[in-house]
């Protein structure tokens, strides 16, 4: 699906990539004065917005044991979510090298059986074969895409699942009280952010052959659990 990827979204992916990379490895971010006089800003130092408006998506995931499970975007996903206790096996791709060498370093170090390794790429290029995975999630980053990249990554999410497998993901709901001054916030980190209505995902997702079986609201993002079958 490489060639299908344009240069716009090209840049944007390089984009979140740097964007990541610097939070990864604690770099400072240069910003003005303004940027820094938000109360949003305030909480992202701190760490208290991540933990705020993080996806429960584990909720809706009804992991199993041996579940074969794929996080894309996953970031530092295995280091600080508790998959040991879901005993799921955990496989996941990333765009950051930071976090994916962050993970390899240390996951099978936590569970040797579980952690099944990360591979470096984009959501719409998974380096999986067809219908292997139970479960697969993607949370945090789907705002940072218009529809058309997006569909992509639908349409890969249900290349790798089984065909009783479920995708989980979250969209940031445009009508949250915050969602426009995080959007303010991530350009000031150095990414674009897409303000897409819910109904346009919901329309989407129908479009590509999934069937929505739930969804959970949250103080910023609306987490999506999607059948293909």
């Amino acid at each position: 699906m490489s060639e299908l990827l344009s240069d716009n979204w090209a840049t944007q992916i390089e984009a979140l990539k740097e964007r990541f990379d610097r939070e990864y490895n604690h770099e400072p971010f240069d910003l003005p004065e303004e940027a820094e006089s938000m109360p949003l800003f305030r909480e992202w130092v701190s760490h208290s917005l991540s933990a705020k408006i993080a996806s429960p998506f584990w909720e809706l995931a009804g992991f199993r044991k041996d579940h074969r499970c794929l996080d894309i975007g996953c970031g530092v996903s295995f280091l600080i979510y508790p998959w040991r206790d879901w005993s799921a096996f955990f496989y996941g791709q990333e765009i950051s090298s930071v976090a994916r060498d962050a993970l390899n370093s240390r996951g099978s170090q936590l569970n040797s059986k579980l952690y099944k390794g990360v591979k470096l790429g984009a959501a719409h290029d998974l380096k999986y074969d067809d219908g292997i995975f139970d479960r697969s999630i993607a949370t945090g980053f789907s705002c940072y895409f218009p529809l058309d990249y997006w569909r992509l990554v639908l349409l890969e999410a249900k290349r790798v699942l089984k065909p009783d497998g479920v995708f989980i993901f979250d969209v940031i709901d445009p009508a949250s009280e915050i969602a426009e001054n995080w959007a303010i916030l991530e350009m000031y980190l150095g990414v674009e952010v897409f303000l897409t209505p819910l109904q346009e995902f919901n329309d989407l997702i129908e479009e590509v052959g999934g069937k929505i079986l739930s969804t959970r609201p949250g103080e910023l993002f609306q987490l999506y659990k999607v059948s293909f079958s």
